[in-house]
């Protein structure tokens, strides 16, 4: 982990870019629930996601409200290294998956040095860490997301689009790059079990994806229907109410339907 930080330091000799340097003041109180992304072909959780929640357990639109162009590169930073510290506190020893914005990362190199150093200081391992962000992020400023994304896989950690074919660009962010994982969105397997247009939809993008090796995670699962359907096309990595609902500050366990 030394070897990588020193590396990323290395690589933006200038020091902290101008966000590193700006905002701050007015942080933004949170905290994290976590939802198990689980593999069925264990039962066991893959990965927990972290949610943002408010302080006392408040839904995540309490806090987001809160974030504007003077605090999201602060609001982005504390939130992967309050997610790690969580994590490490409850002794997690599956992957976690943080939600990160590209556009509060400036210089890839320069701002991931605090996640490097929370995952140090609380012995949380830095390549059980997944980045992911929504598709329609990239509309933005395309080339910089993937600036980012490449720099993340040089260092080690895996990365996801979530929200898949909610966004305008998935197929063609696909052709530029490929990250490890992709995660639908719900609104694409909610009742696919009785819905032919999406079975076509999304047994296609699996092949693309088994094509391109990357892995599927199927978001939203609510139903054992909507879990068979999306299992016999060889997605083995779910997450949804039907497995465990978010916990705050917790690792939930799994139900036995996995």
């Amino acid at each position: 982990m030394n070897r990588i930080l020193a590396a990323s330091q290395a690589s933006s000799p200038g020091g902290p870019c101008q966000g590193c340097k700006s905002g701050q003041d007015g942080a933004i109180d949170m905290a994290f629930a976590f939802q198990p992304i689980v593999d069925l072909t264990t039962g066991q959780p893959y990965a927990y996601e972290a949610l943002v929640r408010g302080p006392d357990g408040q839904p995540a639109a309490s806090v987001l409200s809160q974030v504007d162009d003077a605090n999201r590169y602060q609001f982005d930073q504390r939130c992967r290294t309050t997610a790690i510290e969580l994590a490490a506190s409850m002794g997690m020893d599956r992957y976690l998956s943080i939600n990160f914005m590209p556009n509060a990362v400036y210089q890839p190199a320069a701002c991931i040095r605090t996640t490097f150093e929370a995952a140090e200081r609380t012995g949380f391992p830095p390549d059980r860490i997944i980045f992911e962000t929504v598709e329609g992020e990239s509309i933005v400023d395309r080339a910089h997301l993937l600036s980012i994304f490449r720099a993340y896989k040089s260092y080690g950690f895996q990365t996801a689009i979530d929200d898949f074919g909610a966004g305008y660009s998935g197929l063609t962010l696909l052709a530029d790059f490929q990250p490890d994982l992709i995660k639908l969105d719900m609104a694409l397997v909610r009742g696919i079990d009785a819905d032919v247009p999406r079975q076509r939809i999304v047994a296609g993008v699996q092949a693309i994806c088994t094509d391109l090796g990357i892995r599927v995670v199927a978001e939203g699962i609510e139903t054992v229907g909507e879990r068979d359907f999306l299992a016999a096309q060889g997605i083995t990595l779910m997450q949804g109410y039907l497995f465990a609902k978010p916990a705050f500050k917790a690792m939930p366990p799994v139900c036995n339907v996995a």
